[in-house]
């Protein structure tokens, strides 16, 4: 039997935050506060007050405002704006890896991991970065990535007169969410930071936000708990800012971020070449771009907003499909062909820059989901800001073309779905890794088509980053690297 409090007073929802909630028009919070246990009341009371209801409301009403208002008409990148891979000379990629190089030994690059996602699509509860996409190795994609650090780690104190004595390490700033957070720590712990030192690893919490109604009301998860949701990659730079984790990197003399998904089982962590591209043109973004591979793929791809304007992403459910189609006829590419592909690069200033206008603006996309409710599940809308977001408060963005094959391997669908599966994300690592040995000039011994599967997974302590090490060995090479 329930144990519902029979002292009026007691039962009553404390006045102020009623009052409170009543200000935003969210007083229905309290509506099955009568049916409830004393210890339920207490749980939807924490909860309540956990929320910052004032910015809440406010991002609520800024989204809604947003939505149908005019935009900036787009028009094509400019080409001064990109680096393509057929323009880009080897004197370009040598100087840039130099610069890029140098500045990770003068400890002036951090990376920045966006991990707040677990592998549901994948049928796994687990954080998506402990996720084995199935190499030889059996190696997670945060094995893959801490490994990747750890290389350029290296080079970069080799890159130096004073060899490993003036070594600073890359500090990696891993985001998470409450669904991810604890389970991420303990893999992490579990697995001894793969080779990492414990104190160049940090952990911090995306926020989340409370879904709501069609009407803004608050959608209510059971009697005592509001439904919340992640605040989307976007909350990186809330998340940065309300963690002082940006003073953190000021102290430790980072100037550059690289920021990045964690489900890209090629991203090449830490570019050198990308942060000296970076460095080179001065800019405040930057970010690594592949070539849409048709015109109705399903991708964002960058535009400039308005004559003149600052460059951002356009989902590609916003793209006409005229434009989507149309050539430009001096190139023979696409007009709107550059893709987002999630790797970016910012300076630290921009970063204190864009956290402070995202959040005075407090515009967030809106997005229809089934919500779990006390009914049920639900439709409703979700509230989420995109690490996109960012690029139209840029003064300044570079685009740097890339292969797909070499650096772009999402892992977002299980296995049996059309794209993005672990399957498609190992057969790129494997046939790279191929390339790689084959270019070093070793020697595959199995039978299998090279195309159809690859030599295996080499790891990338032997590698310099799309050129392999001279000491890589050539020898006779079986898939059981």
């Amino acid at each position: 039997m329930r144990d519902h409090s029979t002292d009026g007073n007691a039962a009553a929802p404390p006045q102020a935050l009623l009052e409170r909630l009543k200000d935003y028009g969210q007083e229905d919070a309290f509506a099955l506060w009568d049916e409830l246990t004393a210890e339920e009341r207490e749980l939807l009371v924490k909860d309540i007050e956990s929320l910052d209801l004032s910015r809440i409301d406010r991002i609520i009403r800024c989204s809604f405002r947003s939505q149908g208002l005019p935009t900036a008409a787009i028009e094509p990148v400019p080409e001064s704006c990109v680096s393509t891979l057929e323009e880009r000379t080897l004197q370009e990629r040598e100087r840039w890896w130099k610069m890029g190089l140098k500045a990770i030994s003068e400890g002036k690059l951090a990376v920045v991991l966006l991990s707040g996602g677990q592998g549901t699509r994948l049928g796994s509860s687990d954080p998506k970065g402990c996720f084995n996409i199935g190499l030889p190795s059996g190696k997670s994609l945060f094995q893959l990535q801490a490994e990747r650090i750890l290389c350029v780690q290296r080079l970069a104190a080799q890159s130096t007169n004073e060899g490993s004595g003036g070594f600073v390490p890359i500090h990696w700033y891993i985001m998470t969410s409450p669904f991810t957070d604890d389970a991420t720590r303990k893999f992490f712990e579990s697995h001894k930071y793969f080779g990492l030192e414990a104190d160049q690893v940090t952990f911090f919490q995306q926020g989340t936000i409370p879904c709501v109604s069609k009407d803004g009301k608050f959608i209510i998860e059971n009697p005592y708990k509001v439904a919340k949701s992640p605040d989307g990659n976007g909350g990186v730079y809330s998340a940065l800012k309300s963690s002082r984790l940006l003073e953190d990197m000021a102290t430790r003399g980072v100037r550059y971020l690289d920021c990045y998904g964690v489900d890209n089982a090629l991203v090449r962590v830490a570019d050198p070449t990308f942060l000296g591209y970076f460095i080179d043109k001065g800019v405040a973004t930057a970010a690594k771009v592949v070539r849409k591979a048709y015109p109705q793929e399903k991708v964002g791809v960058f535009v400039r907003r308005g004559k003149g304007g600052p460059l951002s992403v356009v989902e590609y459910t916003e793209l006409d499909p005229t434009l989507a189609s149309a050539i430009n006829q001096e190139t023979g590419r696409l007009r709107f062909c550059w893709s987002n592909v999630c790797l970016h690069m910012f300076t630290l200033d921009f970063l204190n820059q864009v956290a402070n206008g995202l959040e005075k603006d407090s515009i967030y996309h809106l997005a229809e989901k089934k919500i779990p409710s006390i009914h049920g599940y639900t439709m409703g809308l979700k509230l989420e800001q995109f690490i996109f977001d960012a690029f139209p408060y840029a003064p300044s963005t570079a685009l740097y073309e890339i292969l797909r094959e070499e650096e772009f391997a999402p892992v977002k669908n299980a296995n049996g779905s059309n794209f993005d599966t672990p399957d498609s994300a190992r057969l790129l690592v494997l046939r790279l890794h191929t390339r790689w040995v084959v270019a070093a000039g070793g020697f595959l011994t199995h039978s299998v088509p090279l195309y159809a599967t690859g030599c295996g997974d080499i790891t990338a302590l032997l590698l310099r980053w799309g050129k392999p090490r001279s000491h890589l060995p050539r020898k006779n090479v079986s898939r059981s690297l």
